[in-house]
């Protein structure tokens, strides 16, 4: 079927393929998305556009900042928004965070997104390449329409890399990473991490599960099974069943529109020259006023050049991949040690200080870690929060279904994968 543009779309016919170990992506199941004209769809998309206004303002300022301020109160006032809160309202410790507790807990970011990671005999400083501040894309109608039609557009980058420590550096690092980047990363991390001997687990790095056979073992050690080996394969295998998964969502059943896509209809209602069916809670906002003051339109503005990719909406495969490998890390390490040295960017992102603050979790941060790759592509305006959401449980249902197939493989004697799922349940597959 010809289409407009250059830009071709991406991989539909893997909405139809299958896997031989786990669920079968055409055998799991996604809540339906909010509908268009729902209180739902407008609370994400206003949290879309407080998220475009706010993409530069570092995390660290978040409590003092007069414009997070003005999010919070203008998020707190929506019937059905499906978001952290405290005391019933949002809070500048609450904001764009997910459900978890470790979501809640410490700094927005998570550690394993700054902390230096172990490649072989290579130490890799999480520094990213940054997009430049205040630059944002399809403000303008023949731009945001060119796109729309498949035109390529051109990328533009700031030259300074430096740690993440606001929206837009996050969302650049969820536009260019590898499908189970961050979460390789964070395997490497915790089999690397310096720490007090412990008795039971007498070697570097983060203490496996309690589960594991080897755990306590003292003339073996696990490698192929149960050890670094299986691990590092696990994290790699589950992102691509869970993107399957996606893929079959995506194209077989809700072909939801992308926010670049509603935020066109936004403008056209508000400009008169359509009428859609769009909840009045977006429409009274001041976001969408303070949107036109900047850019002259009442678009989405878009931190990618490009805009979205050109697959449907629902739900995100950053997400599931996402829910997908922290599974596994979850049900290989111990989820309740204390993660040691944490540390957060200076002012200017060039460096790491030391973090003095909440206790800070393996279990908590790779929970954290998922919602932050997941919400990251929130933060380019590229998918809806629901998207996230309904991402992040779908790579954990495609996880468990392999880790129970990867069970039945074993010698050991093992009773299984325990860990907490993101409901806050602990399960053993």
């Amino acid at each position: 079927v010809p289409i407009g543009g250059s830009v071709r779309l991406v991989n539909p016919l893997a909405a139809s393929s299958f896997t031989l170990s786990g669920v079968d992506p055409q055998c799991t199941e996604v809540a339906a998305p909010p509908l268009f004209s729902s209180a739902e769809q407008a609370a994400e998309a206003l949290e879309l556009y407080w998220m475009a206004l706010l993409r530069d303002v570092p995390f660290a300022e978040w409590e003092s900042d007069p414009l997070v301020a003005r999010a919070c109160t203008d998020l707190s006032r929506l019937s059905h928004y499906d978001a952290a809160r405290e005391d019933g309202r949002i809070t500048p410790k609450t904001l764009f965070r997910g459900a978890t507790k470790g979501d809640r807990t410490g700094p927005y970011l998570s550690q394993f997104l700054w902390k230096e990671a172990p490649f072989g005999a290579i130490r890799l400083e999480q520094r990213v390449r940054t997009a430049t501040a205040g630059l944002d894309y399809l403000t303008q109608r023949d731009e945001w329409l060119a796109v729309q039609n498949g035109a390529p557009a051109a990328i533009r980058h700031a030259n300074a890399y430096r740690y993440i420590r606001t929206l837009r550096d996050l969302a650049s690092y969820v536009q260019f990473d590898f499908s189970y980047q961050a979460f390789q990363t964070a395997c490497l991390v915790l089999f690397g991490m310096q720490r007090t001997t412990d008795a039971q687990f007498p070697y570097k790095g983060a203490p496996y599960d309690s589960h594991n056979p080897y755990r306590g073992a003292k003339t073996q050690t696990g490698f192929i099974t149960f050890g670094v080996a299986q691990a590092l394969d696990l994290v790699a295998r589950v992102s691509d069943d869970a993107l399957k998964a996606s893929w079959h969502h995506k194209w077989n059943v809700h072909r939801r529109l992308r926010p670049e896509e509603f935020g066109g209809r936004v403008h056209e209602t508000l400009a008169g020259n359509a009428k859609h069916p769009i909840h009045e809670e977006l429409l009274a906002s001041d976001a969408l006023a303070r949107v036109r003051d900047a850019h002259g339109s009442w678009y989405l503005p878009q931190a990618y050049a490009e805009g979205a990719p050109l697959h449907p909406s629902y739900p995100a495969g950053h997400a599931a991949i996402a829910g997908a490998c922290t599974t596994v890390l979850k049900a290989y390490f111990d989820e309740s040690w204390a993660f040691d040295d944490p540390v957060v960017p200076t002012a200017d992102g060039t460096a790491l200080a030391p973090y003095s603050g909440e206790r800070l979790t393996i279990g908590g941060e790779l929970d954290k870690l998922a919602t932050n790759i997941a919400f990251g592509r929130d933060a380019a305006g590229v998918h809806w929060r629901s998207d996230g959401l309904a991402g992040l449980l779908l790579g954990e249902a495609v996880a468990m279904s392999v880790l129970a197939d990867v069970r039945l493989c074993c010698a050991e004697e093992f009773g299984g994968f325990s860990f907490t799922k993101f409901d806050g349940t602990v399960v053993t597959v």
